[in-house]
C-alpha cells in the first residue's frame, strides 16, 4: 500500500531527483539532478578545504625560502580567507540540506498521491502551483538568501573573531597566522586593568549617555509638542515648521556646525560669552564640558523627532474624554495626568524603547562632534566621550585589534537585544494591544 511512497523517498535520499523521476515528474527530477550535480561538483574539492581552514585557519606564514642561490618569497596561509571562503561554504551547505530535505519530502508527498490512485502533477501544474499559492514564498526566497550572505554571515564572522587572537601587532594574516583562543578575549576584556579599565569606563558612560539623551529628547519633544498644542497658542503651524528645521537639515551638517560653534578658541558660543564678561569654556577639551556638550546638541537634533510623534498621538486623543473630565471637575494638571500621559506613553512606548537603544549605538554625535575626545591617559584607544560603539570603531579602523572590536560588538548586541525584548515585554502596549481600538 506505501509501496510509492517509500520507494520515492529512498531514491530521493540516494541522488537529487530520482525520486521525481520515479514519481514520473521528470522535468523537476532533471532539474533537481542538475542541482545535486552542480553542489557536487562545489563541494568536492572545497567542502574538505572549507572545514581545515575553519579548524586550523592555516598551518604555513608568509616567508622566505632559498631556491639555489636565490631567496624566494613564499606566500603562507591567509587566516581571515580561509575564516571567510569556509563559512561560506558552510553556509551554502546549509542552503543545499534544505533543498535535499524538500526534496525527499516532495518524493514522499507525490508518491503518496500514486498510492492513493492519483496521479502525481506533472511540470505545468507544479509550475502553476509555485506561481500561485507558493508565490510569496518564491518571492522571499531571494531576498532571504540576501540576508543569510549579507546580514547573518558577517554577524556569524563578527561573533567568531572574538573567539581568536587577531590583533596587531603580533597575529595579522598573511604575515602572522591567527588562532582559536576560546573566551580569553572577552576574560582580557574584563580582567585585564589596560582593558577592563576602559570597558567599564566607556560601558558606564555609555549607558548614562543612553538614559540622559533618551530621556532629554522625549520629554523635551512632549514639552514643545504640548506647548505648540495648547489652547490659545497662535500660527501652531508656523511653530511646528521651526521646530522641525532641525530635523530636516541634514544630521551631518548640523553637527559639523555645532561643532565649529563650541569650538573652545574661536567658536561663536565662546566669543558671546565673551561679550557679557564671562569666561570661555573648554566645551570640546574637557571631559565634563565635552560630554555636557554632546548631550546638549543631541536635544537639538533629537528632540523635534519626538516632537513629530507626540504631535501625531496628541490629534488622536479623543476629545470627548477631556470634555468628561471638565465636567467632572479635573484640572489641567489632572487630565494631562490621566488621559495625556497614558494616551502618549501607550503609543510611543516601543518608540522610546528603540530611541534608548539608538542612542547606545549613537555614533554620528559622538564621533562627528569630539570623535570621542578629549583623550584620556588610563583609556586604551579610547576617549572621554567614546560610546562603545565608537570604540569598536576605533579599535578596528585605527589599532586593529579585531578581535576585541568583535568582544565589544557582541556586548553591545546582548545589551540592545535582551534590554529591548525585556522592556517591550512589559509595555503597555505590548500586553494590551487591542486596547485601542
Amino acid at each position: 500500500m506505501n509501496r510509492h511512497r517509500s520507494t520515492a523517498a529512498i531514491l530521493s535520499v540516494l541522488f537529487m531527483g530520482l525520486g521525481q523521476l520515479y514519481n514520473r515528474q521528470f522535468m523537476k527530477g532533471l532539474i533537481l539532478i542538475a542541482v545535486e550535480a552542480a553542489a557536487l561538483v562545489y563541494f568536492i574539492p572545497n567542502l574538505g578545504k572549507a572545514l581545515w581552514g575553519v579548524v586550523t585557519l592555516g598551518e604555513k606564514t608568509q616567508g622566505l625560502e632559498k631556491v639555489g642561490r636565490i631567496m624566494v618569497r613564499v606566500d603562507g596561509d591567509h587566516s581571515v580567507n580561509l575564516l571567510i571562503s569556509g563559512l561560506i561554504t558552510l553556509l551554502v551547505l546549509a542552503v543545499f540540506i534544505i533543498i535535499y530535505v524538500m526534496n525527499i519530502r516532495d518524493a514522499y508527498r507525490n508518491g503518496k498521491l500514486r498510492d492513493q490512485g492519483v496521479a502525481a502533477p506533472d511540470f505545468q501544474k507544479t509550475w502553476a502551483h509555485v506561481t500561485d499559492k507558493n508565490f510569496p514564498h518564491l518571492m522571499l526566497a531571494i531576498p532571504a538568501l540576501g540576508v543569510l550572505f549579507l546580514t547573518i554571515m558577517p554577524i556569524i564572522f563578527m561573533i567568531m573573531l572574538a573567539f581568536t587572537n587577531y590583533a596587531s601587532p603580533n597575529h595579522i594574516p598573511p604575515k602572522s597566522l591567527v588562532d582559536w583562543v576560546g573566551f580569553e578575549t572577552f576574560a582580557n576584556l574584563l580582567t585585564l586593568k589596560t582593558w577592563s579599565r576602559t570597558f567599564f569606563g566607556v560601558f558606564s558612560w555609555t549607558i548614562i549617555w543612553a538614559v540622559i539623551a533618551t530621556v532629554t529628547t522625549y520629554f523635551g519633544g512632549m514639552l514643545v509638542a504640548l506647548l505648540i498644542e495648547s489652547k490659545g497658542v497662535r500660527f501652531k503651524k508656523l511653530w511646528r515648521t521651526l521646530f522641525i528645521i532641525p530635523y530636516a537639515i541634514p544630521q551631518l551638517i548640523s553637527l559639523l556646525v555645532m561643532r565649529n560653534l563650541f569650538n573652545g578658541q574661536f567658536g561663536p558660543v565662546n566669543q558671546y560669552l565673551g561679550y557679557f564678561g564671562l569666561g570661555k569654556l573648554p566645551w570640546l577639551t574637557d571631559p565634563f564640558w565635552a560630554k555636557v556638550t554632546v548631550i546638549l546638541v543631541n536635544m537639538w537634533v533629537g528632540i523635534p523627532v519626538s516632537m513629530v510623534l507626540i504631535l501625531g498621538v496628541l490629534t488622536a486623543i479623543p476629545k470627548d474624554l477631556y470634555e468628561a473630565a471638565d465636567v467632572d471637575g479635573a484640572t489641567g494638571f489632572q487630565k494631562f495626568k490621566i488621559i495625556t500621559v497614558p494616551f502618549i506613553l501607550f503609543s510611543t512606548a516601543p518608540i522610546l524603547i528603540m530611541q534608548f537603544a539608538g542612542n547606545i549605538n549613537n555614533f554620528n554625535v559622538i564621533f562627528l562632534l569630539t570623535n570621542g575626545d578629549p583623550v584620556k591617559g588610563d583609556y586604551q584607544f579610547a576617549g572621554s566621550t567614546d560610546l562603545l560603539v565608537t570604540w569598536l570603531y576605533k579599535l578596528t579602523l585605527n589599532n586593529s585589534q579585531f578581535n576585541m572590536a568583535s568582544a565589544i560588538g557582541i556586548v553591545i548586541f546582548l545589551i540592545v537585544a535582551s534590554f529591548s525584548i525585556w522592556n517591550y515585554r512589559r509595555s503597555r502596549s505590548f500586553k494590551e494591544e487591542d486596547m485601542i481600538q
